[in-house]
C-alpha cells in the first residue's frame, strides 16, 4: 500500500496545509480517506488517477472531512477524462450520509448522482465489518467527536492492517481498534492545552500510540500552533515506541 497525504491541516486556511485528506493505494484499488475541498485539487497536483477513483471514505461531516465530495461530482460529471469510465464509485461514511449528499444535490438541482458511471451511497454503522474495496476488510468504530463520527480499519489479507481515527478524543476503545496495527493516523490537533475537548493534544496521542502500540504512526489534523515548536523535539520528549511521522502534505510513504 502506498498512502498520499492530500491534507494534513484542518478548517484553518494555512499556506502549506490543506483540510482532511489521504488517498490509499492498495491492492484493490484506490481509496480517499475524507474529502475535504481542496483534496479533489491536491489529487490532481500529486498526478493521481482521481478520474478511477474507486472509493472515498466520510469519517464525519464536518466540512473540512466531507466538504469536496459534491465539488467532485461536479467534476466528475463534466470532466473528459471520465465520459468513458463504467465502474462505480462508491462512497462510505456513517449514518445519515446519504441525506447529506442529497442535501448538497438538490440546493441546486445539480443531478450530481446522474453519472457516466454508478454512484454507491453506503452508510456504515458503529462496529460493522465490511469490504471497503476487493479484497480489502474494513471495520468502523464511534469515536469521541461528533455524534456520527468513525474510525476506520482496513486489512488487506494478511499482510496489512491499518487505522484512520480521523478527528476524536483520546479512547481506550480507539487504542483497542487500533491494537497493533502497521500503521495507525490519528489527529494530533494540538501540541498541549487544548482548545477544544473533542480532539487530542500531544501527550493524549502520544498515550493513545502506548496504548495501541502500531508498527508505525502518523499525527495530522494539525492547526497552526504547530508551526511554531520542532515537531521531531516535541515528539522526543515522550521517548515514543514507534516511529511517529509529522503529516505533510505531498508526503509519500510505503506501507
Amino acid at each position: 500500500m502506498e498512502l498520499i497525504v492530500l491534507g494534513s491541516g484542518t478548517s484553518v486556511p494555512h499556506a502549506t496545509r490543506g483540510s482532511a485528506g489521504f488517498w490509499l493505494e492498495t491492492d484493490g484499488g484506490s481509496l480517499l480517506l475524507d474529502c475535504s475541498a481542496s483534496s479533489i485539487h491536491r489529487m490532481a497536483q500529486e498526478r493521481l488517477d482521481w478520474a478511477n477513483l474507486d472509493a472515498i471514505w466520510i469519517s464525519h461531516f464536518h466540512l473540512d472531512h466531507c466538504g469536496g465530495v459534491m465539488p467532485f461530482l461536479f467534476g466528475a460529471k463534466h470532466a473528459a477524462e471520465t465520459r468513458e469510465r463504467r465502474k462505480p464509485l462508491r462512497i462510505r461514511g456513517p449514518a445519515g450520509l446519504k441525506d447529506l449528499l442529497s442535501a448538497f444535490d438538490s440546493a441546486n438541482e445539480y443531478e450530481l448522482f446522474d453519472q457516466p458511471f454508478p454512484v454507491e451511497i453506503v452508510e456504515v454503522e458503529n462496529l460493522e465489518e465490511f469490504e471497503i474495496l476487493p479484497g480489502i476488510g474494513a471495520a468502523a468504530c464511534k469515536t469521541l467527536h461528533s455524534e456520527e463520527s468513525l474510525a476506520l480499519h482496513l486489512r488487506q489479507g494478511d499482510q496489512m492492517s491499518f487505522v484512520y481515527t480521523s478527528d476524536t478524543a483520546y479512547s481506550d476503545v480507539i487504542a483497542a481498534f487500533a491494537r497493533n496495527v502497521d500503521f495507525l493516523v490519528t489527529e494530533c490537533s494540538f501540541v498541549r492545552d487544548k482548545p477544544a475537548v473533542k480532539h487530542m493534544e500531544l501527550a493524549e496521542a502520544m498515550h493513545l500510540i502506548r496504548k495501541a502500540a502500531p508498527k508505525r504512526a502518523m499525527f495530522t489534523h494539525l492547526y497552526p500552533v504547530w508551526d511554531e515548536v520542532d515537531f521531531a523535539a516535541e515528539i522526543g520528549k515522550f521517548d515514543p515506541m514507534c516511529e511517529v511521522i509529522e503529516a505533510v502534505d505531498g508526503l509519500r510513504v510505503v506501507i
